[in-house]
């Protein structure tokens, strides 16, 4: 089973920056289209962006379009999530997840594997 753990969190002003990565077990790990989720508390967990297998095609949410990058290094297992301009509202547990779908998803219906969340605090 592969197992994925996101590193890179923690606290930082208004209008800084911050990467969060992600670490995937296994040889297999360009087979996995991957996806950035976040949850704030009392919230539901939100769609972020998502990379394709080869990560030659992103998708983004309208919130952080513009300001988030994600890639990824096959040779590595690895994907990140590069945040920019941060907001408060930016403020949550993110998520990284992997889906065997083609493509670049959205649902976390489609994801199978999923890390333990790393925290973002975005101060004022």
């Amino acid at each position: 089973q592969v197992q994925l753990v996101e590193s890179g969190g923690g606290l930082v002003q208004a209008g800084g920056s911050l990467r969060v990565s992600c670490a995937a077990s296994g040889r297999t790990f360009s087979n996995y289209a991957m996806g950035w989720f976040r949850q704030a508390p009392g919230k539901e967990r939100e769609f972020v962006a998502s990379i394709s297998r080869s990560g030659g095609s992103t998708r983004y949410s309208d919130s952080v379009k513009g300001r988030f990058t994600i890639s990824r290094d096959n040779a590595k297992n690895t994907v990140y999530l590069q945040m920019n301009s941060l907001k408060p509202e930016d403020t949550a547990v993110y998520y990284c997840a992997g889906s065997t779908n083609y493509g670049l998803p959205t649902s976390r219906d489609v994801y199978i594997y999923w890390g333990q969340g790393t925290q973002v605090t975005v101060s004022s």
